[in-house]
């Protein structure tokens, strides 16, 4: 049973009844992992705070003694949980102010940067590092992930019965946990990830032969625990076979997505097939792309306009 709330009882208490509360059942389990995870990060850094002693000095310091330690993304995102809880302990009567108003997020010097995408070049250099035998490995993954732009845990998930192979589709309307240690179906990121996607015929065609016979409402790719770490390295030594830059899991998705900008695809079927909640959402991560295609159309635009006499 939750304790009763009150001004003098710890942070970390409050946080931890707050996230039960509002968070449990409310978000995906990935999502109320990290809650976990701020929860605990909490406890460590102020262990004794209570709630009637957070004023926005208090609440600075204690970002900076995360922010010590971790990038500036990461402090944001501790902030965002946090500073919900504490909204909620306004209204609750619990602080008589907003003690996170105007704080500063501070964190520590990024790590350099790696590359986010391959250039098409680069892209069909990996592809022809390949080894695609006639049974389902982590280079059929790769392979399926580099074109269709699929996350992680959706190309997991998919099993015989998800692909259409009549239409050339692929149905998406699950994830794989594999963050748990028993696995297992669960529900997408959001509703706009649940999708339809086109493929090319030559994928559909591998695909139909490589799940050929298998269960049909079996994960393709899962026959045990799989770790994210175990793909990236299979991964990492194809961009070192192919002498390409060495990406990850997630760029091969930046990677589809780029090249589909490229091409000229508009951004709202871009964001339809990754599964984005909204067009500004594919705006913003690919706002890099979008600034060169546009540099790249003013400069036709005024070769257009200067070849009138």
């Amino acid at each position: 049973m939750p304790t009763k709330r009150t001004a003098s009882q710890y942070f970390h208490e409050y946080f931890a009844e707050w996230i039960e509360l509002y968070k449990q059942g409310a978000v995906r389990s990935v999502t109320y992992r990290k809650y976990t995870i701020t929860l605990r990060r909490l406890a460590e850094l102020a262990p004794c705070l209570r709630i009637c002693e957070i004023d926005k000095r208090q609440y600075q310091t204690l970002l900076n003694a995360y922010a010590e330690t971790h990038e500036r993304q990461t402090t944001l995102d501790f902030h965002r949980h946090l500073k919900s809880a504490l909204l909620d302990a306004v209204d609750e009567r619990l602080l008589p102010s907003d003690p996170t108003r105007k704080v500063i997020i501070k964190g520590k010097a990024p790590a350099k940067k790696k590359h986010k995408f391959l250039s098409q070049f680069q892209l069909q250099a990996l592809l022809e590092s390949l080894s695609l035998p006639n049974e389902p490995n982590w280079d059929w993954f790769i392979l399926l992930m580099v074109k269709t732009g699929l996350r992680f845990s959706e190309a997991l998930a998919l099993t015989p019965s998800d692909f259409d192979v009549a239409a050339q589709r692929i149905k998406i309307s699950k994830t794989w946990d594999y963050k748990s240690t028993h696995g297992g179906f669960a529900e997408t990121k959001n509703d706009s990830s649940k999708r339809v996607l086109q493929i090319d015929p030559l994928l559909n065609q591998q695909f139909a032969d490589l799940t050929r016979g298998l269960p049909e409402d079996r994960p393709v790719f899962v026959s045990g625990r799989v770790f994210n770490s175990t793909v990236n390295d299979r991964l990492k030594m194809l961009c070192q076979k192919a002498d390409v830059p060495i990406i990850s899991l997630h760029s091969l998705r930046h990677t589809h997505a780029s090249l589909l900008i490229f091409a000229g695809v508009s951004i709202a079927s871009i964001a339809k097939r990754l599964g984005h909640s909204s067009v500004t959402t594919t705006q913003e991560t690919y706002l890099h792309i979008i600034r060169e295609l546009e540099n790249q159309d003013n400069d036709k635009i005024m070769r257009c306009l200067s070849a009138l006499k």
